[in-house]
């Protein structure tokens, strides 16, 4: 019941942050083996929706850090490698305009891309984002104003 009223929303979280369908697909199959191994330990002092898309979250950025690490890339290098995913995937349809989108938050650090993919795509409020990433508000409202700073920057040059 988890997997089907959750898995769409937490694939297309996952494949934001990772590009590769294979590895939104791997990586969202983890999350939901640890909402099932975690499942007992569950609080209840938080959504659901949050805890699994903390879960997510996690899970994102770990894969992120690992691929860097295997590659040895240092962290600003890996965009080019998924902008390059961008171009040639066959799963990523879209004008021109979106895909200039997609590479535009590329050139976000993970955090930014990731605070400004949850308000603005998955239309999260400040405060679920709050709660899935540990962060204040004030700072999340930050990353969001940078990131959309930088990317009107990438989109107008």
């Amino acid at each position: 019941m988890l997997v089907r009223t959750y898995q769409q929303r937490v694939y297309w979280h996952v494949r934001k942050m990772v590009i590769d369908h294979d590895d939104a697909d791997d990586i969202t199959q983890e999350v939901f083996i640890k909402v099932h191994k975690s499942i007992e330990g569950f609080r209840e002092d938080s959504q659901l929706f949050t805890w699994i898309y903390r879960i997510a979250t996690n899970e994102c950025l770990n894969f992120l850090n690992k691929k860097r690490r295997r590659f040895f890339l240092p962290i600003e290098d890996i965009a080019p490698q998924l902008a390059a995913k961008i171009d040639t995937s066959e799963e990523i349809s879209g004008d021109e305009i979106q895909m200039k989108l997609q590479k535009a938050l590329l050139q976000l650090p993970d955090k930014q891309r990731l605070v400004f993919n949850m308000k603005y795509f998955d239309d999260l409020s400040y405060e679920d984002i709050s709660e899935i990433t540990s962060t204040s508000i004030g700072a999340l409202k930050a990353s969001y104003h940078h990131a959309v700073k930088k990317i009107e920057d990438y989109l107008t040059a």
